[in-house]
């Protein structure tokens, strides 16, 4: 019998609204993994929080990833815009740059990174 790994579970997906994101911490020491998983649809996308024009977290305020009204993924800091399938910047400072894409799957129920993921912050997101 196959048991789900609790260390790589990021949420169950029934926690994710759609549309709807929902920040995560995995890790442990100085720099554990500071992440987001997003949901549109059947869409499940993960991402480093991590602004690539200034090297901020994108949020403000808990799980708060997502532009009002809109299908898009939101800076709070200098309002840029990401698309939620690529992580893509389609506006503000760092256009044309993206996000850092994490790899995530749905299993029974649970959104989860896979297993080579790094359960620390990538070196080369420059802290």
């Amino acid at each position: 019998m196959d048991v789900v790994d609790l260390t790589r579970v990021v949420c169950a997906l029934h926690e994710l609204a759609d549309p709807g994101a929902r920040g995560f911490t995995m890790g442990n020491g100085d720099w554990p993994l500071r992440g987001f998983v997003v949901r549109r649809g059947t869409l499940v996308r993960a991402y480093a929080n991590h602004c690539p024009h200034a090297g901020f977290p994108l949020n403000a305020s808990p799980h708060a990833f997502l532009a009002p009204g809109a299908p898009l993924i939101l800076c709070s800091m200098h309002g840029a815009l990401f698309e939620i399938q690529t992580g893509r910047c389609v506006s503000g400072p760092c256009e044309g740059l993206g996000l850092r894409a994490l790899p995530v799957r749905v299993d029974r129920g649970y959104v989860m990174l896979e297993e080579g993921v790094r359960l620390e912050e990538p070196v080369d997101l420059g802290r």
